[in-house]
């Protein structure tokens, strides 16, 4: 949680002297402490900290490093505490009322940061730090007059020596905020003064620099820019400043330069547990379970890994083995806090279990975060203006408005039709990603907030300033969301859509956005929120892009039946490997295609060719294709005759690519939201023939539709135009549909 942009105070001399006047007791709990932080164990030297001050209450260096641990352990209401006890005892400590200002800041407190930062000045108006924070702040409150001579001032106090340092301190404190072209205009003034100065900068610095320029170009879409910034930054040496370029380039989508030069940093640090670390972890998320596991194993034999059995549970889910995962963060979960990422981890591995009923999957979304809400806000508290007939504020929470993620692809078309008279759209980002998709989105709405370095409280007071009538999830229990912040309540309507197939099991979200088919009135007990349904289908597929349609000709009739999935790896569930090899075994003339990112990795291939070996499937009926670009896999349909939806996870975003380019798609019916997509979808379409009620009817259709090629064809030649004359595909019907669920949630607010 400490805030490594903005600078602490360096007071190592003046522990120095402090730990001389102790008592040796309270030196050596004090040089404990010391190792437990600099392992980053924050309780464990909390607790010697403690112990510090209550030998030696006037021992000041301890007790700021009481406040220190509760910052970077989270607890940001301990660490208030410890820094109001701390001034009341210490009025005059500079450092103290820095960090306590950085706090209030990250908190959405902003006179409270302000007049701590305004002390801090006043004890010491000749450091840097606290004229760079305030002008920080004033430029996030939209004072740049007034920011402006703080920041000058912050360069006057910090000398030519710390001028660069303070130019680039302001450059990554504008794009934080997501403020790119003035974090560019500090950058380059950073860039400039390391250019006159007398003695150069070492390589890690200069390619600290360059990382952080990169970001600010990749943000601006100076893509081009922004590489040459990379190449730049590889000559670094340093495993934190490798990892950061890493870090970075995973996230601009540049996959492959990210593992060399996580190899290199391996090369560079071969007794690094972390260096290891961090590779296995790049090889998990690039689908390279083997190598993954490989250096995991590196990496523990070295030192112990704390996140070993999370990377384990990762690994376990993505190779399709739902239960292992489900045991394995369930565990997890229940050794950690109410907060821990690993609830949403065990419940989204619950989604893909088949040995848990619909019933046992909301029991236990609802076990994991009902306690996210105590002490939640009352709706009654807010002040927003209950009436009907005026314009709403509706507020989207996500990460996810970049190439290819579901979200951007459903939610893009929506945003450009919503009616700006009617609604007036803030999007809240809580992403790392950007790219064309992401600026696309923000000409769409009215505000964009970058919100990822937020505290759940400041984006709370956030939300609330700006009036936010209705806030909508759109991640659920996928990675960089804010589950707390609606458990919490943030604003006086909630809701969830698009992100997470389920009910989340989060108090005080209290709306889900559904269809009559994903969500029957009969399975009402399955949700913890209230279920409004849209008329014709949940999700409303009209891509931006232009997807040639395939030629389907009699060749197609001809050649060998092909049926496909592309599905990522944690759906092709035992269950669902077993469907599909019965569905070959009884259609011998047919072969089975499955595309995956997985499928670049030979371990996976290998894994899953012996999954259906062992159901009587011989390997040369199958083909495995790995990763390509969205256009590219698109056009790859034209291969598939028939696509086979898995089980008890089913397609979503495949599932309706497949149709738009005319593949029907075979789909079993199951007893929750996340395996009743494709009835959804295929029923919309007036193909519910495709729809079967158990395996066996799986199988049948299966058969059926394999015997009458002549009929397939006829249906994929026209399945487009099928989808077009259905209300389901009509993008501009299902927005006013949208916008009519809003002002029913609304509605019933005002009416209470």
């Amino acid at each position: 949680m400490q805030d490594t942009n903005i600078p602490l105070a360096d007071n190592s001399s003046q522990q120095s002297e402090n730990q001389l006047l102790i008592s040796k007791e309270a030196a050596d709990f004090f040089n404990q402490a010391n190792i437990f932080f600099r392992q980053s164990l924050w309780k464990e030297a909390e607790k010697r900290y403690q112990q510090v001050v209550a030998l030696e209450p006037t021992f000041e260096t301890a007790a700021l490093q009481l406040a220190r641990c509760a910052v970077n352990y989270g607890d940001e209401m301990a660490a208030r505490h410890y820094f109001e006890t701390l001034l009341r005892a210490f009025p005059h400590n500079f450092s103290a009322w820095l960090e306590a200002g950085h706090l209030c800041r990250r908190q959405g407190v902003s006179q409270q940061a302000m007049a701590s930062y305004e002390r801090a000045i006043a004890i010491s108006p000749e450091r840097f730090e606290g004229h760079i924070a305030l002008a920080r702040l004033l430029e996030d409150n939209g004072h740049f007059e007034l920011a402006a001579p703080a920041y000058h001032r912050a360069l006057a106090a910090g000398g030519v020596m710390r001028m660069y340092f303070i130019h680039w301190s302001m450059a990554k404190y504008r794009l934080e905020r997501g403020d790119a072209s003035r974090a560019l205009e500090s950058m380059r003034q950073a860039l400039l003064v390391t250019r006159l100065m007398a003695e150069p900068l070492l390589d890690n610095e200069r390619a600290e620099l360059q990382i952080d320029l990169a970001a600010i170009m990749m943000r601006l879409g100076m893509t081009q820019e922004a590489h040459r910034a990379f190449e730049r930054a590889s000559i670094a040496t340093e495993e934190q400043t490798l990892v950061r370029l890493a870090e970075l380039s995973f996230q601009s989508n540049l996959w492959q330069e990210a593992q060399e030069v996580l190899k290199r940093n391996v090369e560079l640090h071969p007794q690094s547990a972390k260096a290891h670390w961090n590779l296995a972890y790049s090889y998990a998320e690039s689908w390279q379970m083997e190598e993954a596991l490989m250096e995991l194993e590196k990496a523990e034999a070295i030192e112990p890994q704390s996140g070993a059995l999370s990377m384990r549970a990762s690994i376990a889910g993505r190779i399709g083995d739902a239960d292992t995962a489900l045991a394995l963060y369930r565990q997890l979960a229940e050794s950690e806090s109410i907060y821990s990422s690993m609830r949403s981890s065990t419940a989204m591995s619950s989604l893909y279990s088949d040995k848990l009923s619909a019933q046992d999957v909301a029991n236990l979304h609802v076990e994991l975060f009902a306690p996210l809400g105590k002490n939640a806000r009352q709706v009654d508290s807010f002040k927003n203006e209950r009436r009907l007939q005026r314009p709403l504020k509706i507020g989207f929470i996500t990460a996810d408005f970049h190439h290819q993620h579901p979200v951007n692809i459903f939610m893009q078309p929506i945003l450009a039709r919503l009616d700006t008279k009617q609604f007036d759209v803030t999007i809240y980002f809580t992403g790392v990603s950007y790219d064309e998709q992401t600026y696309l989105a923000k000409t769409r709405v009215a505000q964009w907030v970058e919100v990822t370095a937020f505290s759940d409280a400041h984006l709370s007071r956030r939300i609330e300033a700006d009036n936010i009538d209705i806030l909508i999830d759109l991640s659920g229990h996928t990675s960089m969301q804010r589950m707390t912040v609606f458990a919490q309540r943030a604003a006086p309507v909630q809701a969830t859509y698009l992100g997470y197939p389920a009910s989340t099991g989060v108090p005080n979200i209290d709306w889900l956005i559904a269809d009559n088919f994903v969500a029957p009135q009969l399975h009402n007990s399955l949700y913890s929120e209230k279920v409004i349904r849209l008329p014709n289908t949940v999700f409303c597929y009209a891509p931006e892009t232009e997807y040639p349609y395939p030629v389907y000709t009699k060749e197609h009739e001809k050649r060998q039946l092909t049926f496909g999935s592309f599905n990522n790896v944690p759906k092709l569930t035992p269950h669902t490997i077993k469907l599909w090899a019965a569905i070959l075994n009884e259609i011998p003339d047919s072969r089975l295609v499955l595309k995956a990112p997985s499928f670049k990795d030979n371990s996976a291939i290998n894994m899953f060719t012996k999954r259906f070996i062992a159901e009587n499937v011989d390997a040369s009926r199958l083909e495995f294709r790995g990763p390509v670009g969205l256009t590219e896999m698109m056009a790859e349909y034209a291969d598939i005759d028939i696509a086979l939806d898995p089980v008890p996870y089913n397609g979503g975003t495949t599932t309706l690519q497949a149709m738009w380019m005319g593949v029907p798609v075979i789909t079993k019916t199951g007893n929750h939201f996340v395996s009743r997509m494709g009835m959804s979808f295929m029923s919309a379409a007036g193909l519910s023939e495709w729809v079967a009620e158990n395996d066996a009817d799986y199988l049948r259709i299966a058969i059926q539709m394999a015997k009458d090629r002549q009929a397939l064809l006829s249906l994929k030649q026209n399945l487009r135009k099928r989808l077009f004359n259905s209300p389901a595909w009509n993008i501009d019907l299902f927005t006013t549909d949208f916008s009519n669920a809003l002002l029913t949630m609304w509605r019933e607010y005002v009416e209470k």
